[in-house]
């Protein structure tokens, strides 16, 4: 696909992920996908019946790239690659999603502290002549969490928006005992193999 202009549509309300495509030097556009509504989300994050944590990313990542490729086309904007993204956390097999309330979240910090999880994120790119997707794993040890630390934590916003209760670019920082992985991808886009998928969708970066 020869671009016209070195853009691209980003299908995410992420600010995290804003951020990191901003970093590398990426021209994007928010192509935002309805989440509620009387007709409910464009696409579900709902977990299938004993789907596995990679799967489900991964799957979720793709149906957002193919539901805001095919929105592009049915509202005649012009063609560039799409870029979608789903994070998720998971610990003994479980998916750990956004919390709704104070409970849920308590509940997914008592179960990470001391221990170590998976944060995984599938980034998947769509465009005209290339579809494609990466999913990114990174290992994340908490140090022991106090009571207080839950409590304080669980009275700010931060944990709300995110998969797993936390976000390691804020507050939750003081709980990471050790990493191994990438960063980036812990905060929501991972970007090495973003930047792979991209260029093989013809954008040009550094």
């Amino acid at each position: 696909m020869k671009l016209v202009e070195k853009k691209i549509y980003l299908a995410s309300k992420s600010p995290r992920r804003r951020e990191l495509l901003r970093q590398i030097g990426v021209d994007f556009e928010l192509l935002l996908l309805r989440n509620d509504g009387p007709r409910g989300p464009d696409v579900s994050e709902n977990v299938h019946a004993g789907e596995e944590p990679l799967a489900y990313v991964g799957r979720v990542a793709q149906e957002k790239a193919d539901f805001a490729w095919d929105m592009i086309q049915r509202r005649r904007l012009i063609l560039r690659p799409i870029l979608a993204a789903d994070t998720t956390v998971t610990i003994d097999g479980d998916i750990l999603g956004k919390p709704a309330n104070v409970r849920e979240a308590t509940d997914m910090l008592h179960k990470l502290s001391g221990r170590t999880h998976q944060v995984l994120t599938s980034v998947a790119v769509h465009s005209q002549d290339f579809s494609g997707h990466i999913t990114q794993v990174s290992d994340v040890r908490f140090g022991k969490l106090t009571e207080a630390e839950i409590k304080t934590y669980c009275a700010t916003t931060e944990p709300y928006d995110k998969a797993g209760g936390y976000g390691i670019q804020g507050l939750a920082a003081l709980f990471v005992e050790h990493i191994q992985g990438s960063h980036s991808g812990i905060m929501g886009l991972p970007l090495y193999e973003t930047a792979q998928l991209l260029r093989q969708a013809g954008l040009k970066l550094p």
